[in-house]
């Protein structure tokens, strides 16, 4: 579905360089034999004359920052727990498009029916041999003078969802942390989990995985729990920013992407669906019972498991007790109940028209969604997404108006599986393949201090250039990019893992991409705890943060829209590719694997990456001259293949048994959903062939980097825009 379109009423708008009123009729009759290239020259001259740069609108807007507003933002949405499907989360869709409207921003709600997952019943149990029995009451505790005590009710109870309903009663084993190499482990030492109860902590993958892995493994039910060592080295929450001892990281364990009713497809009104049980079937799920636990009831159940004591790196933190493998003698007495149906979820969309190129997106996202009350996950990113969207609309008063769309995105229901996002994605795929110059993504905009980054390569500079003109929240003397070049993270990551809502966006469908936040883990993630109370004592206590994001969020948004010439550099691409294939190339080293077809592909797109870069020089502003500026096809041409580049990485088969992505370089980790992999497909083959260790195995891994390097081929072409 396109965009609606806004009419250009510029009546109103007075521009601050005034322009003059006619030309004298003499010079009028001397321009008119002029050559069409000088008059257009002119006439952007003129253009020039009558209204401010684009620098001079990006330069106000972060002047306009109002951490009162974030705040106030903030608090609005944090007000009730707002899972996805609920009432709660409806209303809050109702703030965001009120305050959308109110700025004057066609705005509509896109709704989608799609399989969402609730807990019904239930219960779990420790006993073993001369130890009493004990019941968990699976409760998280309201802390003292608890501001949320009154609505906390109506937070769901702790749950996994769409983990498969059933009963489970079986010793207990320790699995660290739930990885396949744990469980490896355990089976080389000889631990049977078959039929067993998987006790696995949180961290490090993600839990689907951890779930799918102890079904793997042969267990019968899975629990999680969060262990003091990795969420509570400190004060707990309310004297520290801590996990308390009763908190419980809840969330889903379904593998997949979207809607589970309609894999590779859109949720549309009317459209085709598997049945809720074939969905629940589905390689994607879970397939047995599990729960999370906090960090006291885990600590309870791990006393009471037996047998060899772990390994030093499988051990808790100072205090704990000492964690063995088991099998038992704990037994743990498991029984969920899932109640799988049908919701309805709303996305808001908003669309600032473009002026001169109204027919390319600059489109920013951020999910509403939370598992409870939703401060730094997700609403931290909403809130700026709000205040970024009222100082657009102060620009605009200004005279302000983008010459590419702006479209802004709040989706529901990412945290089931990125669903709204991809239910748009899928749905619009055709109108957004041809004419999105890029997403930005912010999903926890705040949670501490630090910025954090991720992109496709092309947007590594641009990121670099817009973080030195915003100034650091911690530190009035220094810029956003001093920060980030001080932490632990001052590295650009990448968007292959599937962990918000750029997936559909990079993955799918090979669109230039962003996920950015201040800060990144926080101890109180996906629990009760996640409230503004929380933000307001430790994440961001002068919601300047909040305003710092919003402001790297929007200074990017306003160059990608403004800019003439696509703000994009390929160089870091080269750099990305040629990194890959040295990975690949120490993982296959002595086997019959060539890579002579991927180094040929890169050096292709070298080429092709040095071409555009010396157009892009002949097209700088400081040469206004260029024949290239004063024609409009040609600047046109070339940054439609600055944005389709990353359409080539694509391949519409997709990953070979996921076919859902299909993107080429980037994907998840095939054992680790959070986990990023550069060429995923190649990664995916290595890890069959080195299990296996067969001559088709390997012929495969072959295969896989043919299929990199056709892609990689067809990029090249596409950048230098030739033909072969």
């Amino acid at each position: 579905m396109a965009p609606p379109h806004v009419g250009d009423d510029t009546s109103t708008r007075t521009p601050l360089i005034a322009a003059p009123p006619y030309l004298p009729r003499r010079a009028a009759a001397w321009l008119h034999p002029l050559p069409l290239l000088v008059a257009a020259a002119l006439a952007t001259y003129y253009h020039l004359l009558a209204a401010p740069a684009p620098s001079y609108y990006h330069a106000l807007f972060l002047t306009l920052g109002s951490n009162d507003t974030a705040a106030a933002h903030l608090r609005a949405l944090t007000a009730r727990p707002h899972l996805a499907g609920s009432e709660a989360n409806a209303a809050a869709a109702e703030h965001v498009v009120s305050m959308l409207a109110s700025l004057s921003f066609p705005t509509r709600v896109t709704p989608y029916s799609v399989l969402l997952s609730y807990p019904a019943h239930r219960s779990l149990s420790l006993s073993a041999p001369g130890h009493h029995t004990t019941a968990f009451a699976l409760v998280q505790d309201t802390y003292p003078d608890d501001p949320n005590a009154a609505v906390s009710a109506e937070v769901v109870p702790t749950f996994l969802a769409y983990s498969a309903s059933g009963s489970a009663a079986a010793e207990a084993v320790y699995a660290n942390y739930g990885r396949a190499e744990d469980y490896a482990y355990l089976a080389a030492r000889g631990v049977n989990v078959t039929g067993k109860v998987a006790v696995a902590r949180y961290g490090k993958v993600y839990r689907g995985d951890k779930v799918i892995n102890a079904r793997l493994a042969g267990a019968a039910a899975a629990v999680i729990y969060t262990d003091f060592k990795d969420f509570t080295p400190g004060k707990a929450f309310p004297d520290g920013p801590w996990m308390p001892p009763t908190g419980v990281q809840v969330g889903s364990t379904f593998k997949g992407v979207g809607d589970p009713t309609t894999p590779m497809w859109a949720s549309s009104e009317g459209c085709e669906r598997l049945s809720i049980a074939e969905a629940m079937a589905s390689d994607d799920m879970p397939g047995i019972p599990a729960l999370p636990v906090s960090g006291r009831d885990g600590e309870e159940i791990l006393q009471l498991i037996g047998g060899d004591v772990a390994p030093e790196d499988w051990q808790g933190g100072e205090g704990a007790p000492v964690y063995r493998l088991g099998p038992g003698p704990a037994v743990l007495n498991l029984t969920y109940a899932g109640n799988e149906t049908m919701a309805t979820i709303q996305n808001v969309i908003a669309v600032i028209e473009g002026k001169e190129e109204p027919d390319r997106y600059v489109i920013l996202g951020n999910h509403r969604d939370a598992w409870t009350f939703g401060a730094a996950d997700p609403n931290s990113g909403t809130a700026a997404l709000l205040e970024l969207a009222q100082r657009l609309s102060k620009l605009q008063n200004k005279g302000w108006r983008p010459r590419r769309t702006i479209i802004l995105c709040n989706w529901d229901a990412e945290e089931y599986g990125l669903i709204g996002s991809t239910e748009w994605v899928e749905e619009n795929r055709a109108m957004l393949t041809s004419k999105t110059v890029a997403y930005l993504n912010v999903d926890i905009g705040v949670c501490n201090s630090g910025f954090e980054a991720s992109a496709t390569p092309q947007l590594d500079e641009l990121l670099k250039q817009a973080s030195k003109q915003v100034p650091n929240p911690d530190n009035g003397t220094e810029s956003l990019y001093d920060m980030w070049m001080a932490s632990d993270s001052s590295l650009i990551g990448r968007l292959g893992g599937g962990s918000s809502d750029y997936s559909a966006f990079v993955q799918h469908i090979g669109i230039p991409s962003v996920d950015m936040s201040i800060g990144s883990d926080y101890a109180v993630y996906h629990s009760l705890y996640d409230d503004f109370t929380w933000m307001e004592k430790y994440g961001d206590p002068m919601f300047r943060r909040h305003v710092a994001v919003a402001s790297m969020w929007g200074l990017l948004a306003l160059r990608l829209s403004d800019e003439e010439i696509l703000p994009f550099n390929y160089s870091s691409y080269v750099a990305e590719l040629e990194k890959g294939a040295v990975g690949i190339n120490e993982r296959v080293r002595g086997m019959p694997v060539s890579l002579s077809p991927l180094h040929k592909s890169i050096k292709e797109f070298d080429m092709a990456v040095l071409k555009v870069d010396s157009e892009l020089e002949v097209v700088q502003p400081q040469n206004f001259w260029s024949p290239w500026r004063t024609n409009p096809l040609k600047v046109r041409d070339l940054n439609d293949r600055l944005m389709m580049t990353e359409r080539a990485f694509t391949e519409r088969e997709g990953l070979s048994g996921r076919p859902w992505y299909k993107h080429m370089i980037y994907g998840p980790s095939l054992y680790n959903d959070y986990g990023a992999e550069v060429y995923p497909g190649v990664d995916d083959a290595i890890q069959t062939a080195k299990k296996t260790n067969t001559s088709e195995s390997w012929q495969s891994v072959q295969h896989e980097i043919h299929r990199i390097a056709r892609i990689i081929s067809q990029a090249a072409l596409v950048l230098s825009g030739q033909l072969t």
